[in-house]
């Protein structure tokens, strides 16, 4: 409900009522203001004439996708556009009252078309993201909710849709070509790893998580102890150890790349963490619910699978979004095993006699690619609590 008409502020009525009211508000305000300035006005003028960000513009693909073959490059875009797709149709499905900002979000990559060096296919590729995003926004607002379970069920399929693309299905002389692991890098393997650590680690935390509260004295045992060892390492560690001893674990003569090592440690790794945050939403559901089950006749699987795990699961939405995002960031350290994702891949150009010296503006530029990220993952997060009503009912 809107506040009277007489109570309504503009941005002046604001300005005024928060930070011009009094005498000394008007001089703290002023003072602030000042303050700022002196902080900020060197780092704007680094920012807009003194940094040299050619180093950007002559790199930006070697970041996006590191040495992943420029023939090849179409299945990235591909892997783009229909995740604007899926955007646009989620955000047009749930987030009803967001039109403006969904429609802005959506045409930012028409602004992106228009950075300089920019070849003419990846600027008709920006285009075709925002059309393809903007129809699916339409589309899932005429749409509703009846088209909620679509949704949920083209996110859950997209992930093994990106990897099964960026992969390839062929031998290299086919039309669907295999690029090899080792030409994945960038923004695209930081991403690969992040969707297969999510994905993977999920199922196995939430079947730890239920194996920590089984009454099954070997399988709780082994639970835990899986557990807590995984927990009390670093994860540099568990990837030193993924990228040497996995290939134990291989019949003999096989071999698998380092980015197959990273994301078998990544996954293990935070499946543990996953499976304690599960296992504080268990405990939060009262045994009544338990007991009502059974008194419906429902067996302990379906109890489980219909009852306690969707409660479960939607009370800690924040903390597991929390445990993604930390895992996103995280990845940055397979460049320790030799991996040339994001970070990786701003160190080798560094490392370039041309751009020695250029360390602020590269790290900048990766900063805020891992901010934007972040902050979506953390915006859709809140969206979800609102949405299921997680601490309002």
């Amino acid at each position: 409900m809107l506040p009277p008409p007489a109570e309504r502020l503009t941005i002046l009525g604001w300005a005024y009522k928060n930070l011009f009211r009094t005498w000394y508000d008007s001089l703290l305000t002023l003072l602030s203001i000042g303050l700022i300035y002196l902080l900020i006005r060197p780092f704007l003028t680094w920012l807009f004439i003194t940094a040299r960000w050619e180093v950007i513009q002559v790199n930006l693909r070697l970041l996006m996708v590191g040495q992943y073959p420029l023939a090849e490059v179409w299945r990235i875009w591909l892997c783009l556009e229909v995740q604007a797709t899926l955007i646009g149709f989620s955000w047009g499905i749930w987030l009803r009252g967001r039109r403006l900002l969904g429609v802005a979000l959506l045409l930012v990559p028409v602004g992106f078309a228009f950075w300089p060096g920019l070849n003419p296919g990846a600027r008709l590729n920006l285009f075709v993201l925002s059309v393809a995003g903007l129809a699916a926004f339409w589309f899932g607002r005429l749409g509703g909710a009846k088209l909620r379970r679509t949704a949920v069920i083209a996110w859950v399929l997209y992930f093994p849709f990106v990897i099964l693309v960026v992969r390839g299905l062929t031998p290299r002389s086919g039309f669907f070509p295999v690029v090899p692991a080792n030409l994945w890098g960038g923004l695209l393997l930081t991403f690969l790893l992040t969707v297969v650590g999510i994905s993977f680690s999920f199922p196995l935390g939430v079947l730890l998580a239920l194996g920590r509260r089984s009454r099954l004295p070997a399988v709780r045992w082994v639970s835990i102890t899986y557990i807590e060892v995984v927990r009390g390492v670093p994860l540099v560690t568990i990837l030193y150890m993924a990228s040497t001893m996995v290939p134990l674990f291989l019949p003999g003569g096989e071999n698998i790349h380092n980015v197959i090592r990273a994301m078998v440690g990544i996954t293990l790794f935070s499946a543990a963490y996953l499976a304690e945050n599960v296992r504080g939403g268990l405990q939060a559901i009262p045994q009544g619910q338990y007991e009502a089950a059974y008194a419906l006749g429902l067996g302990g699987f379906q109890t489980m699978a219909y009852i306690i795990l969707p409660q479960a699961l939607r009370l800690v939405i924040p903390v597991l979004m929390g445990l993604f995002i930390a895992l996103f960031k995280d990845t940055s350290l397979v460049a320790t095993i030799g991996l040339l994702e994001l970070l990786g891949i701003s160190r080798s150009i560094l490392a370039q006699p041309t751009f020695i010296g250029y360390q602020r503006e590269v790290y900048l530029f990766i900063s805020l690619i891992y901010w934007v990220f972040s902050y979506f993952m953390s915006y859709v997060s809140q969206r979800m609590e609102i949405a299921l009503g997680v601490g309002s009912r």
